[in-house]
């Protein structure tokens, strides 16, 4: 029996907000004169490298040994905080140009969740960024784990259910293969995969590489095409 999804769970940095150029923009203008010089594609798949260590602080505390780690390489300055003020700018990184638009008219039609693996801090104005477009917003402070831990799933399920939500009402939409869409659809999920990076020439940039990539159940390579899938009744699920 085909159905549409009644939620819409998101990740929410590298599908609707561009933090791979919030963080251009960060190390631009810490760099500033000297910014010309900057390779950020090659700064992108050291950062990558780096992303996903074991034992690493939770994002985006992370950035700042990433960044001290990166400085010698890539002629960063330090010793003034430059590295606080880089983890500080996920507050203000930009939300790509149809974010904001297509949240709106996908909220006309699902409950709309935030799953992100940022601190709270860092997704209140990440919130902001995007007009408050979110029913709830789950950050890695109230999951205390990181997708692609089944457990993150697990858990905002277990806050959906009091309002008599399941699996098999939700569609995730995400843009990372490695953090979402892999997961999701190993959970049994059915998956909507926004590949951002088609629009640079795919590649992984900085989010974490995978393999293989997971097959979604819906692939769309902007948000505002899922809005528009959305519009004409297009999205189903099976169940």
């Amino acid at each position: 029996m085909m159905r549409r999804p009644k939620v819409l769970t998101f990740d929410v940095v590298g599908t609707l907000i561009d933090f791979e150029t919030g963080m251009k923009n960060a190390l631009l203008e810490i760099l500033g004169p000297k910014g010309g010089t900057l390779d950020f594609e090659a700064f992108l798949t050291e950062y990558r490298a780096l992303r996903n260590r074991p034992g690493k602080l939770l994002f985006p505390e992370d950035l700042a040994p990433i960044y001290l780690q990166l400085a010698g390489k890539f002629d960063l300055p330090t010793g003034n905080g430059e590295e606080k003020t880089f983890v500080e700018s996920a507050t203000s990184w930009p939300a790509f140009d149809d974010s904001v638009d297509a949240m709106k008219r996908l909220k006309k039609h699902f409950h709309l969740v935030a799953m992100t693996n940022a601190r709270r801090w860092a997704f209140d104005g990440m919130d902001k960024t995007l007009d408050y477009p979110f029913f709830k917003g789950y950050t890695v402070n109230d999951s205390g784990c990181e997708k692609p831990d089944p457990q993150y799933f697990t858990y905002v399920l277990e806050q959906l259910a009091p309002e008599g939500y399941t699996k098999n009402d939700v569609l995730h939409v995400a843009q990372s293969q490695f953090h979402d869409i892999a997961i999701a659809r190993e959970l049994g999920y059915t998956v909507c995969w926004i590949e951002r990076r088609k629009a640079v020439g795919g590649g992984f940039g900085g989010t974490v590489a995978v393999q293989k990539l997971t097959t979604p159940d819906y692939h769309y390579h902007t948000l505002a095409e899922l809005a528009d899938a959305a519009d004409r009744g297009e999205l189903v699920m099976m169940g």
